[in-house]
This record gives structure tokens, sequence and C-alpha cells, in this order.
């Protein structure tokens, strides 16, 4: 039984570090995004309890806060990296160094026990132009937009 045991411990570990090898590019943040988006809502279901999502830029991590119990996740992309939740109707924007940014922002995201979100859009900056992703507050999946 003991061997069986460190089999499959060794099988997991070769599985989980050949994943990361492979990948030939660093994580996105797009990619932690909806890792986060993912860690929380299965928080949330798993726990029967709303799972508040932020982000803290200067700590550059994703909180996860749960009945008064707080959760880090590390952002492990290189560089600069800016996480904003906003409303999921389109607010307030400005030009900022020739990009459009919204300016109106969400302090956090509410995952619920029964799977769905709260309705948002996330604004995420790497140095670069804005990108802005819309989610689906059922599914917690992200919309994209048609193209002609």
């Amino acid at each position: 039984m003991v061997v069986i045991a460190l089999i499959g411990l060794l099988t997991a570990l070769v599985a989980g570090g050949s994943v990361a090898l492979l990948r030939d590019h660093p994580a996105s943040g797009e990619e932690m995004l909806r890792s986060a988006m993912t860690q929380s809502r299965r928080e949330a279901v798993t726990s029967l309890q709303e799972v508040r999502l932020s982000y803290d830029a200067k700590a550059r991590c994703f909180l996860l806060s749960r009945g008064g119990g707080l959760r880090k996740l590390p952002v492990e992309v290189k560089g600069e990296l800016q996480v904003e939740f906003l409303p999921a109707t389109t607010g307030n924007a400005m030009l900022l160094g020739g990009n459009m940014v919204e300016t109106e922002k969400l302090a956090h995201v509410s995952f619920f026990p029964d799977g769905a979100c709260s309705p948002f859009r996330a604004q995420i900056r790497t140095g670069g132009p804005a990108r802005i992703m819309s989610f689906d507050p059922w599914t917690c999946a992200e919309v994209t937009e048609a193209k002609p």
C-alpha cells in the first residue's frame, strides 16, 4: 500500500511539473484572474457562503474573503499588473497615456453559493493598453463579443 501511495504521489508531482515545463510563456493577467475567479466560485459553492474577490496591487495578490477569513492568492505575472473590477455597464472613462481607461470601479466582486457572481467587468493593464473582459453573472464565464 505504501508503494502504491508513493507511486501516486510521484505521478502527481511529475504531471504537475510537466505542465509548468510545457508552458512556453509566463502566466498572463487574464489567466491569473480566471484562476482567482475559479477558486472564489469553488470556495463559495463548497462552503455555502458568499466569497468576495478583490485585488491588492501593492501586495500583488488576489484576496478572497469569506466569513471574516481572508486568503491571499499571489500573482505570478512578470512585470506590472493592475486588475480593476468595473460595473457591468459601461461607466465613466478617460484618456490616460493615450489609452482609454474606465474610472468607475468596484471594491470587490461577490461569488455566491449557487455558483453565480455579481455582474461585473474586469479591466486589466500590464503596461500597454487596458483590456476589458466582461463576465456572465450566472455562469461566471467570460462573454466574448461576436465579430462581424
